[in-house]
């Protein structure tokens, strides 16, 4: 878990792999320990962009469960809601909103409307309509995820930085420019501080960044920004950076 987070995904994947196997021989295959692991290891898969390894994972932890806690847990929503990333990665966006959207539901009943994990689910369903390119519905949502975050865990924390890199994203794409750049500003301050210089999310923050600067024909910027971000790219050779 600790390599995932850094996004060193490669190291990430034998350890969790190992842990699975060990957990199967020892506790059995329809354990929530088991769950647990098959959770962690689909989230690597899923950082890999190997969305077709991670969902039959998913799929087995939420199944074990939803048989043990019954499906309104706020166990059941945190698979419900990684199932939600792999639909939407791959493309397959009514499924994505409908995971999404569940576990939403079933973590604002269980701790109220200003958790961090609303925040969460609120960022990823709005994730769903940007890469539908549905930027007027996903800009409240993302909106909604910031004010939370901010709040619950601090405006430098890495969750608010994905945040503000997502609405930024829509403002970008509605040609707010400057609103888009203080965001960008932010989320790249943050993640820089939180998640160290070659992160994966901070080359993505770069890369949109970027993208705004070139718009605004400050060439200079731009490539500078592209550099750093290739640079991390071939730093972590085994996934593309995300959006």
């Amino acid at each position: 878990e600790l390599y995932r987070t850094q996004g060193r995904y490669g190291e990430a994947e034998p350890l969790s792999q190992r842990a699975l196997s060990i957990r199967e021989r020892t506790l059995g295959p329809k354990h929530p320990q088991t769950a647990t692991v098959l959770n962690n290891l689909a989230l690597v898969y899923n950082g890999l962009l190997r969305y077709r390894e991670a969902e039959p994972l998913l799929l087995r932890a939420l199944e074990i469960w939803e048989k043990k806690h019954g499906p309104q847990h706020p166990q059941v929503a945190t698979c419900l809601n990684n199932l939600g990333e792999v639909y939407r990665g791959q493309g397959k966006y009514v499924q994505a909103e409908q995971y999404s959207r569940r576990a939403l539901a079933i973590w604002e009943k269980a701790y109220g409307p200003n958790h961090p994990n609303v925040a969460l689910a609120l960022n990823n369903l709005g994730l769903t309509f940007v890469q539908q390119e549905n930027w007027n519905q996903a800009e409240p949502l993302y909106q909604r995820s910031l004010a939370i975050a901010e709040k619950a865990l601090g405006p430098a924390h890495p969750q608010v930085a994905s945040t503000l890199n997502n609405l930024a994203l829509v403002y970008d794409h509605e040609n707010r420019d400057a609103e888009a750049e203080r965001m960008y500003a932010r989320a790249l301050a943050i993640s820089q501080r939180a998640l160290g210089s070659n992160h994966p999310d901070v080359g993505a923050i770069l890369q949109n960044y970027a993208q705004l600067l070139r718009k605004l024909e400050r060439v200079t910027e731009a490539s500078a920004m592209e550099a750093k971000a290739d640079i991390i790219r071939r730093s972590h050779p085994e996934t593309a950076l995300p959006r």
